[in-house]
């Protein structure tokens, strides 16, 4: 058995707690990151009258629902 004192006990289990908790977060936040990425994927922002609306084809150019426009597939910006 390895002697260990009270204090160095205390220190090793909070230690491991917040490694665990850590660790938690780093993975729901890379989670969180993903979803957003593909939710904003297909996400399309009309030059003209700046109608955001959704766009699922793999076609460079797509045409705005409301005012026509052909706009070119590049990303959204968040805020």
């Amino acid at each position: 058995m390895i002697p260990v004192s009270l204090g160095t006990l205390v220190f090793l289990c909070l230690g491991g707690m917040l490694a665990g908790i850590f660790g938690a977060w780093i993975v729901s936040e890379s989670r969180r990151r993903r979803r957003e990425r593909l939710a904003f994927r297909d996400l399309l922002r009309c030059t003209m009258c700046g109608c955001e609306f959704e766009d699922h084809t793999a076609e460079p150019i797509a045409r705005c629902p409301r005012c026509g426009t052909l706009n070119e597939r590049n990303r959204a910006s968040r805020l």
